[in-house]
């Protein structure tokens, strides 16, 4: 039996022991749960993924929350559970900073999240009347942390425990409570020490999470913004997209923090997601057939995510540090808007494309990342440090090479680079220009030989398979994640 079968027998049975706890009459009405995504594609896969998860397990029905233009999104995971899992589509609330028809992160930008955050704020009450109405009201609600304002939701209107979904990791929710907390202190410091935290990091203030950066006393919408921060890990749980090896001692802070253990490290969730099979990708195309033809572990993928569009600076820089670093390549470029493909970014790649040969690719765009970074030729990932870039990159169990640049990157750079020893920075900043020569010596030093950041790469993609694995930290805290549902939904909760 082969590692992703054990995990799909895993997750189809209950064990033993919640079987036991179930009457008869309790296992033939499931367990009704509330689902509510924030719509942007890092935030919104994860936490799909999550729901896969309990969608598969028997006691389970789930409503998922949405809005017409995000009601695609659930697509595969409704075909996956046509008869468990059901959407709640509600109107988008207008917004005077959106454009009509704006949903989604994707379609504004980041600098899109402060206006969809604080306009999904108004489905509270429709939410509530929802609830109020329905026959069989859900037990518990899990949103995304950047809906914040659902713990009063839930608590004040529904009156069911608010689990706050995080897909990101608990290094990075122990430094936003942190920061939100002791705002003014902070405010005041150049470099801004966590001395509470494992391992005593600090900060720049510049390379403080972008949400808290941006954050205005004198802005109602920021106040809101605040106190759903807050309250997350006021919440009666915390998941966490991430697992005990790669942030035990972090998770471990935030249950001493918050005074209980219900902070829940269930993750990699794209190993146990919706599209956790092996890696498929089409023989036929171009991009795989180059890599079918390359050496193991010889190829770099580069790629920055589709909201950042690096400067043309930065683009020649790169560009230089990658050819003469004489390693294969795979480099996705978001190509922005016309008018910068106008201004050189199109001749730029051109004459850089018939530089290199046949030694590397550009693709423009969108790439099958996950299939990239699992196939056999792919060793190395030149990441500006999202989150589920990150998590990816461990699953494949490739070496990072970090340029981190806003929100959430310092600190999961930060982490992986010095934590971990997985990861090797390479520059850091939104506008940072590496210099060619050392960028092009630190690709080669880290994609040639053996280093030890790819032997604690390797590791921690060992660690990452077995947390997911029957028997593992994240299959069992997960298992824990199920019985507290399901003791909730009894009334047998004694927290």
């Amino acid at each position: 039996m082969n590692f992703a079968d054990e995990i799909l027998l895993k997750l189809l049975s209950l064990s033993l022991s919640a079987m036991a706890e179930l009457s008869i009459s309790e296992m033939e009405k499931p367990i009704h749960l509330l689902v509510f995504p924030y719509p942007a594609q890092g935030h919104n896969r994860p936490l799909l993924d999550l729901t896969h998860r309990l969608a598969l397990r028997p006691e389970f029905t789930v409503t998922v929350i949405t809005t017409p233009k995000n009601l695609s999104s659930l697509s595969s995971l409704i075909s996956a559970h046509p008869s468990t899992v059901h959407p709640l589509v509600l109107p988008f609330p207008s917004h005077p900073a959106l454009p009509d028809g704006v949903e989604n992160v994707r379609d504004i930008g980041n600098r899109g999240n402060l206006p969809i955050m604080s306009a999904l704020r108004s489905l509270r009450r429709p939410i509530a009347e929802w609830f109020r109405s329905n026959p069989d009201p859900p037990v518990a609600i899990i949103s995304d942390f950047f809906l914040g304002w659902t713990y009063l939701l839930a608590v004040e209107d529904l009156g069911i425990p608010r689990f706050a979904f995080f897909g990101v990791g608990a290094f990075l929710a122990s430094i936003l409570d942190h920061c939100f907390l002791n705002y003014a202190a902070v405010a005041a410091l150049e470099v801004v020490p966590f001395t509470d935290l494992p391992n005593s990091p600090s900060f720049k203030e510049e390379h403080l999470p972008s949400l808290f950066r941006l954050y205005s006393e004198s802005d109602g919408h920021w106040e809101h913004i605040k106190d759903g921060m807050v309250a997350n890990t006021s919440s009666y749980g915390c998941i966490f997209n991430s697992f005990e090896c790669l942030e035990g001692p972090y998770m471990e802070h935030l249950k001493r923090k918050i005074g209980h253990d219900r902070v829940y490290g269930v993750g990699p969730l794209s190993l146990v997601g919706l599209d956790s099979g092996p890696s498929r990708y089409d023989p036929c195309d171009t991009v795989f057939q180059w890599l079918d033809g390359c050496p193991d572990r010889s190829v770099l993928y580069v790629c920055f995510g589709s909201q950042k569009a690096l400067n043309m600076d930065q683009m020649e820089a790169l560009a230089s540090g990658l050819e003469k670093s004489g390693v294969r390549f795979i480099w996705v470029v978001y190509m922005g808007s016309a008018q910068k493909r106008d201004d050189g970014l199109g001749p730029l790649l051109e004459e850089f494309e018939a530089r290199v040969g046949g030694r590397g690719m550009v693709l423009r765009g969108w790439a099958p990342q996950v299939a990239i970074l699992g196939h056999r030729a792919v060793g190395g990932f030149l990441t500006h440090c999202g989150w589920n870039s990150l998590m990816e990159a461990v699953v494949a169990g490739v070496v990072l090479l970090a340029w981190p640049m806003e929100a959430d990157q310092f600190v999961n750079a930060k982490l992986l680079v010095e934590d971990i020893g997985a990861a090797v920075r390479v520059c850091e900043g939104a506008d940072a220009v590496p210099e060619a020569e050392n960028l092009s010596q630190v690709i080669a030093g880290s994609m040639r030989g053996d280093t030890k950041e790819k032997a604690e790469a390797k590791k921690l993609h060992k660690k990452a398979l077995a947390a997911v694995a029957p028997g593992g930290s994240s299959a069992n805290v997960f298992d824990c994640l199920v019985g507290k549902l399901l003791r909730l939904a009894r009334g047998k909760n004694n927290d």
